[in-house]
């Protein structure tokens, strides 16, 4: 049987005498992520596909919000692309308040794979399901989009938009998209990891916005907001082929594995979680 996490892990943390921060502790996150790693490996089939194809449709949504903020931005480089960003976070505030599987996220599982609560294959299939849902999810809201004529807005700016950012993405050298991937999902594991650290639906909000708009606004690459931005430019008819579209999700998808189930689950459970004897392992 599992351990239960020490409650004291669990109660707020006193910053100086009589002051505290209404939080879980890092030891607290480490257990609860674990704990819903194995829930969500544990999903039926049915279940994770439709959790994972609203989690593409929402990452889509907050895509769709960024093209439009990013449309004639006349605040700067820097404040136009974190403003973008912000918005963008809409889309894993999302899956995390509303509740869906996305791939990114769902890199924190290798935490209970590590603790040896889950198998290597159950950790697979979840990761396989997840990824194909997030890419129905994401590609057919790309779809719905261009049916609904919005792309027309400010005369066909927004249209224009979502071509260019289509390009600049597919024309990314393969080492750059890999690295970016890296440095993306670190901050988007980073992001979940703090919802955990909430109490209530605005600390988790709140937790999500900087480490997305962070990620969005220095030009890192999320696989699933690539699944939308990619497809929308091909169907907006720009020249992009498949091998292209394959050429920036294969090096960006490895990148986010890297950088969400190494640098963040993996370093976090070595903190936080240490190997303990079971006497039967998964």
């Amino acid at each position: 049987m599992d351990e239960i996490p020490d409650l004291r892990a669990t109660r707020a943390i006193e910053v100086f005498p009589g002051e505290a921060i209404d939080a879980y502790r890092p030891a607290a996150i480490a257990a609860r992520i674990e704990s819903a790693g194995v829930a969500k490996v544990r999903l039926g089939l049915l279940q994770t596909m439709t959790l994972a194809v609203l989690a593409g449709a929402f990452i889509a949504f907050g895509s769709m919000l960024y093209t439009l903020v990013m449309t004639d931005s006349s605040l700067g480089l820097g404040p136009g692309r974190l403003l973008g960003g912000i918005a963008f976070a809409l889309g894993l505030i999302l899956v995390v308040i509303a509740g869906a599987e996305l791939f990114t996220g769902n890199n924190l599982i290798v935490m209970a794979w590590a603790d040896r609560r889950i198998s290597g294959f159950d950790l697979l299939r979840s990761w396989a399901i997840v990824y194909s849902g997030n890419l129905i999810g994401a590609v057919a809201t790309a779809l719905f989009v261009f049916w609904s004529g919005t792309l027309g807005v400010g005369d066909g700016a927004v249209s224009r938009t979502a071509l260019s950012i289509a390009q600049a993405k597919v024309s990314l050298p393969y080492d750059q998209a890999f690295i970016r991937g890296i440095l993306c999902n670190a901050l988007v594991c980073l992001a979940v990891w703090l919802s955990y650290a909430a109490r209530d639906v605005a600390g988790k909000i709140l937790a999500i916005v900087f480490p997305i708009a962070a990620f969005v606004a220095l030009g890192f690459e999320h696989s699933v907001a690539n699944m939308y931005f990619i497809p929308l430019g091909m169907i907006l008819g720009a020249e992009i082929t498949i091998s292209q579209l394959l050429m920036n999700l294969v090096p960006v998808t490895v990148g986010n594995l890297i950088g969400g189930s190494v640098l963040v689950g993996l370093v976090y459970w070595i903190a936080y979680r240490p190997p303990r004897s079971r006497s039967s392992p998964c």
